[in-house]
């Protein structure tokens, strides 16, 4: 090899003039280097090295409580499901390696999709790879340019994302308040495209949306509505469909988008519709033509859950219950919640600044317990908050033990 080819393959020299396109992160990097510098543990680097169960597992070395997975039906572990993924690891192989137009559609991703469409009673079922997936393609395909938007400003970050890769005008609102919504859907110019995008179940503080005004609104001023049930699904309403079924919405709305990463206890996204041309989303929605379909194992539990979870009412009960003893409880210790009544398997805590939200995750984990840390910019209004999120399998003992646990952990940080 010539001397003039290696000197063309040494990449250049940084110089004083060349932008460091990490430099937009250094704030974030110091952030998070004060935080781990006061000695706590990093709650962004758990490692669970075994999972024993829907509600506990070793974290860093630790017998640990889990409450903060989003396993709200506790389906991970459950012998009908494991029993599927097996079978269908051992009869189709560990994966697909094709998109679902190409060489990726195999009879469990149709069986799936069957059990979607029969648990919530639509004509179409759309299975995407992940939830976060299934809203950036529905949204950016239905939503293009010189349409609009309307979202809640607290939507989660696949439907802002959704809304920009469309390239929609996007119009958002403050967090559930009706009247900021129908002011939006009327100054939108007269024979526009319209888009109302809302969540059954908002994440962070685990508040749900007052859907039953919204849909009405949303209809009155000729706009298709897209409700995001993710963190509800399988536990709101009689059947487990959520917020919108609890509303009585559920035939009233366009699209219901899902995931299989919190109830169903997998991996994997939907969308459900009774829209008479929605089976044509499978040729032009890009981030479901351009990508792999879920492994075969994958949509044979996800299915299987699905089917189970029609039947769940007494885990759906349990699960009522687990919040509302968590949340009361929390209350009676003096913790500040982000909601005054529970309203969804979300139960979360109010910490007064980001150190003393660090400081109480890592005292918690000391204790035994795990719980999300979230932080500004995901959290509203700023907020530090610690989120639990609840299992229909968490043990009235275990409810009563974690409670014991924030009250040791708050007094112990300086909290309550």
């Amino acid at each position: 090899m010539s001397e003039g080819i290696m000197q063309a393959d040494q990449p250049p020299e940084l110089t004083g003039d060349t932008p460091d396109l990490f430099s937009k992160f250094d704030d974030t990097i110091k952030l998070r280097e004060n935080l781990l510098a006061s000695g706590v543990e990093d709650p962004f680097s758990l490692v669970m090295e075994r999972v024993l169960s829907p509600t506990r597992a070793i974290c860093n070395g630790r017998d640990t409580i889990l409450l903060g997975t989003y396993n709200y039906m506790g389906m991970t572990f459950d012998p009908d499901v494991v029993a599927a993924g097996q079978k269908a690891l051992a009869d189709f192989g560990s994966g697909t390696t094709g998109s679902r137009v190409l060489n990726g559609t195999y009879q469990g991703h149709k069986e799936c999709e069957d059990a979607l469409r029969e648990f919530y009673d639509m004509d179409h079922a759309m299975v995407f790879s992940t939830g976060y997936q299934a809203n950036l393609g529905i949204i950016s395909t239905i939503a293009g340019k010189g349409d609009y938007v309307v979202l809640d400003i607290d939507s989660h970050a696949s439907i802002w994302d959704g809304c920009a890769m469309g390239n929609a005008e996007i119009v958002p609102f403050k967090h559930n308040d009706i009247t900021a919504m129908e002011k939006r859907l009327k100054r939108i110019p007269e024979g526009a495209g319209k888009l109302v995008v809302l969540e059954g179940v908002y994440s962070m503080l685990g508040d749900i949306a007052p859907l039953k005004e919204m849909v009405k609104i949303a209809k009155d001023n000729g706009a298709m509505v897209l409700v995001d049930e993710a963190h509800s699904m399988g536990f709101i309403g009689e059947h487990g469909r959520g917020v919108v079924e609890q509303a009585g919405v559920i035939d009233d709305v366009d699209f219901i988008i899902g995931t299989f990463s919190k109830s169903v206890g997998t991996v994997g996204g939907f969308c459900v519709s009774n829209h008479p041309k929605f089976e044509i989303m499978r040729l032009v929605c890009r981030p479901y033509v351009f990508t792999a379909s879920l492994p075969p194992s994958v949509v044979a539990t996800a299915a299987t859950s699905i089917r189970k979870l029609m039947t769940a009412k007494d885990k759906r009960e349990h699960l009522w219950k687990n919040s509302q003893r968590l949340h009361s409880g929390l209350t009676q210790l003096g913790f500040k919640l982000g909601t005054d009544e529970p309203q969804s398997a979300i139960v979360a805590v109010i910490m007064p600044d980001l150190e003393k939200g660090a400081a109480m995750w890592s005292a918690l984990l000391t204790e035994g317990l795990y719980v999300n840390l979230a932080r500004p910019p995901a959290t509203p209004a700023n907020m530090t908050l610690l989120r639990c999120s609840l299992c229909a399998v968490h043990s009235d003992e275990e409810v009563e033990t974690i409670l014991g646990m924030f009250e040791r952990a708050g007094k112990a940080v300086g909290i309550i």
